[in-house]
């Protein structure tokens, strides 16, 4: 970008009691804070997968929330994978 702010694609998968206890809305809320925007969507299998793009620094702010032990229900792992911006999403949406 000219303003040389790196916009990146954040992907963490997250691993504990993360669904039910309004996670994602709480996921949402950062990612929002930090002008992100993408998804946080319930996986079959327990998890919640968090789909955030923007600044580099504005996604390394939402995982270090992630990780911080600060959500609600209870955090054990995060997965994380870092890619380019896709230019896919308007908002930041609960799935």
């Amino acid at each position: 970008m000219s303003d040389g702010v790196e916009v990146v694609r954040l992907t963490a998968w997250v691993r504990g009691k993360v669904q039910g206890v309004g996670f994602r809305w709480w996921t949402r809320a950062r990612a929002l804070e930090s002008e992100l925007v993408g998804a946080a969507t319930n996986l079959s299998d327990g998890r919640v997968e968090v789909v955030a793009e923007g600044s580099r620094a504005g996604c390394e702010r939402l995982l270090e929330h992630l990780k911080g032990g600060g959500t609600p229900g209870r955090v054990d792992s995060v997965v994380e994978r870092w890619g380019p911006s896709r230019g896919t999403f308007t908002g930041f949406i609960e799935r």
